[in-house]
């Protein structure tokens, strides 16, 4: 049902090139999801912000976790002595 409307959206264009053109761009979304699922952030909202802002704004949420939100991700330093 999706790839026949997909025509209509792009009559001339070949399918392989319309359906990867369509799914680039959710790729920093799930990119966002991801990560702040996985991450560690300064406080414990900040975690349900990014994952909100991936949930309901896909794109843009995306975009704007790749700029702004991993550098805000607590990096964990490693205190075991190594001998």
């Amino acid at each position: 049902m999706v790839l026949q409307n997909l025509s209509l959206i792009l009559p001339s264009v070949p399918m392989w090139i319309k359906v990867p053109v369509l799914l680039i761009p959710l790729l920093p979304n799930l990119w966002c999801i991801w990560q702040a699922a996985r991450k560690t952030f300064p406080y414990s909202t900040e975690k349900m912000l990014w994952l909100g802002l991936g949930m309901f704004f896909p794109v843009i949420g995306g975009l704007i976790f790749l700029a702004v939100g991993q550098r805000r991700v607590v990096r964990e330093i490693n205190t075991s002595k190594q001998e």
